[in-house]
């Protein structure tokens, strides 16, 4: 697979993932039974899967095992769908569409969806902590960032920074701080997650790894920000334009948008740069970069 085209890895990746997925979610005929159906539901038959793709591609750097990265991969994931979950709430987002789907709360209820949220984010830790992913000081640190990424100073930071900032307006750095920690951490946390559940890098060459992987969170939300305004509802799979209509900060309502789409060539140019440490091995980041900064969806 490692040497396989970027257009079959995809595929092969998401596939290896979501089969994974499906068999650690537990069953819908386990009680409680409508939690875990919700689980399944939110988590399964949708998605790019970009976070898990960026555990195997920074898995390759460090030899890493694929039964090890598809154990990564899946704790990253079930981080992002929680965070899904919780972001359509009405208290939140307030979104009725997820991936092409009705989201959560609309298929099922708000305190379902919330305890959805809840449980997909311990699955994920009890994910990490029982798979044999190498040295204990090793795997206590691969946990430690995962919780960094996901709590306050990271992912959960940046919503409430993005809930503070509707209507009002952002300066680029301002903009910039709120989505590496939203959006980016996250992303950051899946490149170095991978990189660590294979053999170690050195000094250098995590740097580069750690600047790449900022620099490919930020050009992930840069792209979604001029997708919100560019794509359809349909091609998305959520609704569009929503980011606008909610007078929410986003990259084209601070630069426009042809200045966002050259600067999202400039995010891709500069990960690209800081993979240069690497040579060839880095060809799947850079090819994950290619798609992070062209895809239509």
């Amino acid at each position: 697979m490692s040497n396989s085209p970027f257009a079959e890895w995809m595929p092969a990746v998401q596939g290896l993932v979501e089969a994974a997925l499906a068999r650690h979610l537990p069953g819908a005929d386990c009680i409680p039974s409508r939690l875990h159906e919700a689980m399944r539901y939110a988590t399964l038959g949708g998605g790019k899967r970009v976070r898990p793709l960026l555990v195997f591609a920074a898995g390759e750097l460090t030899g890493a095992a694929p039964e090890k990265l598809v154990i990564v991969g899946c704790a990253v994931e079930l981080i992002h769908a929680y965070s899904l979950v919780h972001d359509d709430l009405p208290c939140m987002d307030d979104d009725v569409l997820r991936r092409g789907r009705p989201t959560c709360h609309i298929e099922y209820d708000e305190p379902t969806a919330l305890l959805v949220g809840d449980s997909l984010q311990t699955l994920a830790f009890e994910l990490l902590a029982g798979a044999e992913l190498g040295e204990p000081a090793r795997q206590l640190e691969m946990l430690a960032l995962l919780a960094h990424a996901s709590g306050s100073r990271g992912m959960a930071g940046g919503q409430a920074i993005d809930l503070a900032s509707v209507g009002k307006p952002l300066e680029q750095p301002e903009l910039e701080l709120m989505h590496a920690l939203k959006t980016g951490a996250l992303i950051r946390a899946a490149v170095l997650l991978g990189a660590l559940a294979g053999q170690p890098l050195t000094t250098e060459q995590r740097s580069q790894l750690d600047r790449f992987a900022k620099r490919a969170g930020l050009l992930f939300q840069v792209v979604d920000d001029i997708l919100d305004c560019t794509a359809s509802t349909a091609t998305l799979g959520k609704t569009a334009g929503k980011d606008e209509a909610a007078d929410k900060p986003t990259y084209v309502a601070l630069l426009g948008l042809e200045a966002a789409r050259t600067y999202a060539e400039e995010l891709r140019a500069d990960a690209l740069a800081a993979l240069a440490v690497f040579g060839e091995k880095a060809g799947r980041l850079t090819q994950l970069a290619d798609f992070i900064c062209h895809r239509q969806f």
